[in-house]
């Protein structure tokens, strides 16, 4: 999906069901505001390094979504919690501080209650971490606010009618999907994206 880095947005957060509503709406958003989601997701080569696939879509983004609210334990014998989101978190602040275009890369962190990161990962108190409470609508709004401060970005619509358009798209998308001839329950990270896309510069 080759995008300028000015215009590209790295999305790291949890990709399963019960995160499914935050995530979608975080795309939509991302695309409402007319820069382009980029996620591990777009990867289909099997044969690539996973760490080596996030060195290159930190890469090629200059800005970056981190929900780091998903860190309970799972339910395996050891009972460890998941750290993929804070350790890309961690890759993106060591680009952003040391890379090249570090002075361009910018990010919003995400997580689900005011304050909670402190219990698990207090090195970035000093940041302003965004609470979206597992709403999508809140989500929307962090995302849209962070984005409107984009160096060089021109107005974009408010979270509030982003919000409703994408409860509007979200209405529309079992027919749109099958106008498309995709099944509604198992489109892809790009089945969707692209689906997003086309019902946006169809409503603009």
């Amino acid at each position: 999906m080759p995008a300028a880095p000015s215009a590209s947005v790295f999305i790291n957060c949890p990709f399963d069901k019960e995160y499914q509503p935050l995530f979608d709406a975080i795309v939509f958003c991302v695309s409402a505001c007319g820069f382009v989601p980029r996620c591990t997701l777009e990867l289909t080569d099997a044969g690539e390094v996973r760490i080596e696939n996030i060195y290159r879509l930190i890469g090629q983004c200059n800005h970056s979504i981190h929900d780091i609210s998903r860190t309970e334990v799972n339910d395996q014998p050891y009972q460890l919690p998941r750290f993929n989101m804070p350790l890309e978190l961690g890759i993106f602040l060591g680009a952003k501080r040391f890379g090249e275009r570090s002075s361009q890369k910018r990010c919003l962190i995400m997580d689900r209650a005011p304050y909670r990161y402190k219990r698990f990962i207090s090195d970035i108190g000093g940041q302003d971490i965004k609470a979206h409470d597992k709403s999508p609508a809140k989500a929307i709004r962090h995302v849209r606010n962070w984005l409107q401060s984009a160096p060089g970005k021109a107005a974009i619509p408010g979270g509030a009618m982003i919000s409703k358009q994408y409860s509007r798209f979200r209405h529309e998308l079992p027919v749109i999907a099958e106008e498309a001839r995709l099944d509604p329950g198992q489109l892809t990270f790009i089945d969707y994206l692209q689906l997003v896309i086309n019902w946006l510069k169809e409503h603009r």
